[in-house]
C-alpha cells in the first residue's frame, strides 16, 4: 500500500513538472498580417533560439485587419500590419485602453502575377489592373481580350488578397484609387500560400500578393512589370523599390507594440532584438530593408516610448520612409 502511495506521488510529480515547466516560460503572442510573416518568423526563431528556448513567441496569420481585431482587445503583445492602423481600429483601442507603437521594419513590392506560360502580360498599366479590379467589372471582364486589344481569347481568373488583408487594402487604394473598393468575384485568401497554388496550377491566372512569397517561387510564377502611366513597365526588385520606381505597389511594412505589454521584459527584449535584426532578416526572406537611420529613427522612437501613428487613421500610397518619422504622431 505504502509502495502505492509513493508511486503515486512520483506520478503526480512527473506529470506537474512539463505543466510547471511550461507555466514559467514566458510567451510574447503575436498577429496579423501573412505579408509580414516571414520576416517576424525569422526574427522570433533567431530570438528564440539566443534566450535558448526561455521565451516562446508565436507568431499567427489572421491578416493586417484580422491582427488588429485581436491587437485592439488585449489579446496580442505585437500585431504585424501590411498597411497602417486604420481611423475605427483606432477607436477600438482608444475604447479599451490600448497605447501602441508604430514601427516600420522593412519594405514590400507588391507583386502582380501570372502563370509562367503567360506569354502576353510581362507588362501591364495601371489602368489595366483598375479595369480589372474595379467593382465595375465584377462578372464583366472575365476574358483577357477584354484587358488589352492582341490579348488571347482565354478566360481570365483573378486571385488575391481577402478582404482582412493589408494587402488587399493597400492594393485596392492604389489601383482602384480606393481602398477595399474592389471586384468580389475572385479566389481571396489571407494566406499568401493558398494563392501561390492557385496561380501556380491556373495558366489563365491573374493575381497579387507580397514580394517575398514571389521571389520563394519563382520558378511556378511570372512578376508583371508595372506602367504607373509614364510608359515604362518596372518589374518588382530592391533595386526599384529603394529608388522609387516600381511605383505604386512599393510600400512599408510594419508592426504594432502594446506599449503596456512592453512592461514585460520578454516583449521589451524581442522588440529591441526584432529592430536590430531587421535588415539582416528583411533580406534573407527576399524583403527590402529600410535605410539604416530609418532603422536608427524607428529604435528611438521604441526606446522613448512614443505611441501613436503618423498616418492618422488612413492609409497613404508612395510616401517616402523619411517622411513617416517627420510627421507628428496621432493616437
Amino acid at each position: 500500500m505504502r509502495f502505492k502511495a509513493v508511486l503515486l506521488v512520483t506520478m503526480l510529480a512527473l506529470w506537474a513538472f512539463p505543466a510547471a515547466l511550461q507555466a514559467q516560460q514566458k510567451v510574447v503572442k503575436i498577429d496579423g498580417s501573412s505579408t509580414v510573416y516571414p520576416i517576424t518568423e525569422a526574427v522570433a526563431e533567431e530570438f528564440q533560439k539566443a534566450t535558448q528556448g526561455k521565451i516562446k513567441v508565436t507568431v499567427g496569420i489572421s491578416g493586417t485587419g484580422g491582427g488588429f481585431k485581436k491587437f485592439t482587445r488585449g489579446e496580442t503583445d505585437i500585431s504585424n500590419a501590411s498597411r497602417p492602423i486604420l481611423e475605427k481600429e483606432m477607436e477600438e483601442a482608444k475604447k479599451n485602453g490600448i497605447s501602441y507603437l508604430e514601427l516600420p521594419v522593412a519594405f514590400d513590392a507588391l507583386t502582380v502575377m501570372v502563370h509562367p506560360s503567360n506569354t502576353w502580360a510581362t507588362t501591364m498599366t495601371v489602368a489595366e489592373l483598375k479595369k480589372i479590379w474595379e467593382p465595375e467589372a465584377q462578372g464583366k471582364v472575365t476574358n483577357w481580350s477584354q484587358v488589352r486589344p492582341g490579348f488571347p481569347d482565354r478566360p481570365l481568373t483573378l486571385y488575391g488578397a481577402g478582404a482582412d488583408s493589408g494587402t488587399f487594402d493597400y492594393f485596392t487604394e492604389a489601383i482602384v484609387g480606393k481602398a477595399k473598393s474592389s471586384r468580389g468575384d475572385y479566389t481571396a485568401s489571407e494566406d499568401d500560400n493558398v494563392l501561390v497554388q492557385g496561380i501556380a496550377n491556373d495558366p489563365n491566372a491573374l493575381g497579387f500578393f507580397g514580394y517575398a512569397y514571389y521571389a520563394e517561387n519563382t520558378g511556378k510564377l511570372k512578376a508583371v512589370a508595372i506602367d504607373a502611366g509614364k510608359g515604362k513597365a518596372v518589374p518588382p526588385s530592391e533595386e526599384t523599390v529603394i529608388d522609387g520606381s516600381y511605383y505604386p505597389l512599393s510600400r512599408p511594412i510594419f508592426i504594432y507594440v502594446n506599449k503596456k505589454s512592453l512592461e514585460r521584459p520578454e516583449v521589451r527584449d524581442f522588440v529591441e532584438f526584432y529592430l536590430k535584426n531587421a535588415a539582416r532578416l528583411a533580406k534573407e526572406v527576399k524583403y527590402v530593408p529600410l535605410p539604416p537611420d530609418a532603422y536608427q529613427k524607428a529604435m528611438e522612437r521604441f526606446k522613448a516610448g512614443r505611441t501613436g501613428t503618423a498616418f492618422g487613421g488612413k492609409s497613404e500610397v508612395g510616401l517616402p520612409i523619411r517622411e513617416i518619422f517627420q510627421r507628428q504622431l496621432t493616437d
